[in-house]
C-alpha cells in the first residue's frame, strides 16, 4: 500500500495514473524532470508521455539533472516528443536526433542549468515530474536516489507531478541534504567546509497545492552500464597511485588524499576501484556520480565518507547496497548538483578531479564530447565545473580505441571542451605527464612519450618537428593539424595505410 508514503492525507486524492497525468502536459511546455545519470529519474511519466503525444502530437523542451535510465530518451525520441534536451544524455537514438539536427541539444555544465532557470532564460518552467519515495507530512518530498536538479525543479515549477516509486526503499530518507542558493547578487556563500558537512534539510519543500497530481511506480533504477577493470584501467590507476605517492613524498599532498571527485563511466569507475590495492586510506570523495567504486572502497574500509548527487551502480552493487542502505548511513549524503558541483566548494576543499578525455591534443586541450569535432556523444557534464576548480584536474583516457585506429592523443582536438588552462595531469595506460608549470612547447614531448600509444609518437613527433617552422608560443601547422581526424573518415584509421 502507498498511503504510508503519501503522509499529507489531503493529497491522496491527487492519486492517478500516469496516463492522467500526462495530460498535465501540453505542446510547447518547458518540462524539468528527475534523473540524474539513470538514477531517481521518473519512470512512467516518460512512457505516458510517448503514449500521449502519438495521439495529440506535442513538442516539449525536456529538462534533466543529467541521463535518464529505462530508455526514456530513446522512447520519448521515438514517440517526437523532444523538441530540445539539455544538459545531458546518453541514449543511442537521442544522440542521432540531435546529429541529424532533429532534437536541439543544449550542452550545459550541470552547474549552471538551474541558474538558467532561475534567470528565465528558459522562460516559465511548466511543469516538473519528480520521482520521491515520500511526501512528508506537511507536503514535503522525500528525493530517492538522486537529487540532480528536482529540488530546484520542484521549487519553480508551476505544477508538480510525483511519482512515488515504491521500489526505492524508505531509507534514503534522512540521506539528503537540500540546499538551494538564494538570489543574485545578493546570495549568500555556501557553508560547506567539510565533505560530511550538512547545511539544509532532508526534504524539498514546496507548497502541497502545487502537487497536481501523484503517480505510483514500482520500478527500481536503471542499472549503470560501466564495464569492470581491465588490465588498460589498472595501469592507469597504478601511473596515478604512483603519482600521488610521489606528491605525497614531497609535501605536495596531505597523506590521506584530498577529497576526490569522479566522473561517471567505464574509465573513472574502474581507475578508482584500483585504489582498493593503493597504501591510501581514510579517502573522501565530493562528487556528482557515486559508482560501484564508491562501495567498494568504503567495503574496503579504504573510504569513509562519500558525498555526491546521485548513486548510480551496477545491478549487483545496487542489490547490495539497497538492500542495507541504512548501512551507509552515516558515510553518504545526497545534494543537489548545483551543490555537489558548485565551484565555490570544489576550490574551497581543493578536490583530486578525475575525469574522461575522448582526446586530447599535445599541448593538453581535452575533447569529451566530439567525436571528429562534429557528432556529439554524450555532453560535458560537470567535468567543466570540477577542472576549472579543482586543486588537481585529472583527465584519464585509453591511447588507442578501435584496435590501434583511433589515437586518444593527436595533434590538435578538433572540438575543446577543457582547455589547456583548465588541464593539469593527462594520464593513460602508457604513463602519466604533469603538465603544471609547463609552457606549451615543454608539454609536448611529455605528453607524447608518456601519453601516446608507441604506434602514433613518431607521427605526432613529426607533426610538431613540422608545426615549430611557424613559431609561435603553441606552434602548429595549420595545414595538416588535422590529417589524423580526415584519415579516419576517410580511411576508416587514423594512420593511412592502416
Amino acid at each position: 500500500m502507498f498511503e504510508d508514503r503519501i503522509r499529507l492525507a489531503s493529497l491522496r486524492d491527487r492519486v492517478m495514473t500516469a496516463d492522467d497525468a500526462a495530460k498535465l502536459v501540453g505542446d510547447g511546455m518547458v518540462v524539468g524532470m528527475s534523473g540524474f545519470t539513470r538514477a531517481g529519474d521518473a519512470k512512467d511519466m516518460p512512457i505516458a508521455l510517448a503514449r500521449r503525444a502519438k495521439a495529440h502530437p506535442m513538442k516539449i523542451t525536456l529538462i534533466t539533472g543529467a541521463s535518464l535510465g529505462h530508455d526514456s530518451d530513446k522512447t520519448l525520441t521515438e514517440a517526437g516528443v523532444l523538441a530540445k534536451r539539455l544538459p545531458f544524455q546518453v541514449d543511442t537514438t537521442l544522440r542521432s536526433a540531435i546529429n541529424r539536427g532533429e532534437v536541439m541539444f543544449v550542452d550545459q555544465h550541470l552547474s549552471e542549468t538551474v541558474e538558467f532557470l532561475r534567470t528565465g532564460q528558459f522562460g516559465k518552467l511548466d511543469v516538473a515530474v519528480i520521482e520521491a519515495v515520500a511526501i512528508t507530512e506537511d507536503g514535503g518530498l522525500v528525493p530517492s536516489s538522486s537529487v540532480g536538479n528536482s529540488a530546484s525543479f520542484a521549487i519553480l515549477a508551476e505544477k508538480v507531478i510525483v511519482e512515488i516509486n515504491l521500489a526505492q526503499p524508505l531509507a534514503f530518507e534522512g540521506m539528503h541534504d537540500i540546499w538551494i542558493p538564494g538570489q543574485r547578487p545578493h546570495r549568500a556563500p555556501l557553508p560547506i567546509v567539510d565533505v560530511r558537512d550538512r547545511v539544509g534539510t532532508n526534504v524539498v519543500k514546496i507548497a502541497p497545492e502545487k502537487i497536481a497530481a501523484i503517480v505510483i511506480t514500482d520500478t527500481p533504477d536503471s542499472a549503470s552500464n560501466a564495464l569492470p577493470p581491465d588490465a588498460d584501467t589498472q595501469r592507469i590507476a597504478g601511473h596515478l597511485i604512483e603519482f600521488f605517492q610521489h606528491e605525497v613524498s614531497r609535501g605536495r599532498l596531505p597523506r590521506t588524499l584530498p577529497a576526490i571527485q569522479s566522473g561517471i563511466g567505464t574509465i573513472a569507475n574502474a581507475v578508482l576501484s584500483g585504489f582498493i590495492e593503493s597504501p591510501f586510506d581514510d579517502l573522501t570523495m565530493y562528487s556528482e556520480v557515486l559508482q560501484d567504486s564508491t562501495f567498494d572502497l568504503m567495503d574496503a574500509g579504504k573510504m569513509v565518507f562519500a558525498s555526491g548527487s546521485s548513486i548510480t551502480v551496477s545491478q549487483a552493487v545496487q542489490d547490495r547496497v539497497f538492500k542495507q542502505l541504512s548501512r551507509y548511513r552515516d558515510k553518504l549524503v545526497l545534494r543537489p548538483q548545483e551543490v555537489s558541483n558548485h565551484p565555490e566548494v570544489i576550490r574551497r576543499l581543493g578536490l583530486i578531479a578525475l575525469n574522461t578525455a575522448l582526446e586530447v591534443d599535445i599541448y593538453g586541450n581535452v575533447n569529451s564530447t566530439h567525436v571528429g569535432g562534429t557528432h556529439m556523444m554524450n555532453g560535458i557534464g560537470g567535468s567543466g565545473d570540477f577542472a576549472r576548480n579543482a586543486r588537481m584536474a585529472i583527465f584519464a583516457t585509453k591511447s588507442i580505441a578501435k584496435d590501434g585506429k583511433i589515437s586518444s592523443i593527436v595533434p590538435m582536438a578538433p572540438h575543446v571542451d577543457h582547455n589547456e588552462h583548465d588541464v593539469d595531469i593527462i594520464v593513460t595506460e602508457q604513463g602519466l605527464a604533469d603538465l603544471r608549470t609547463l609552457a606549451p612547447r615543454e608539454r609536448v614531448n611529455l605528453v607524447i612519450d608518456n601519453c601516446a600509444h608507441p604506434s602514433y609518437r613518431e607521427v605526432l613527433r613529426d607533426y610538431y618537428r613540422d608545426a615549430q617552422r611557424f613559431g609561435g608560443q603553441t606552434p602548429h601547422a595549420l595545414e595538416r593539424a588535422f590529417d589524423l581526424h580526415v584519415n579516419l573518415r576517410e580511411r576508416g584509421s587514423m594512420l593511412a595505410g592502416k
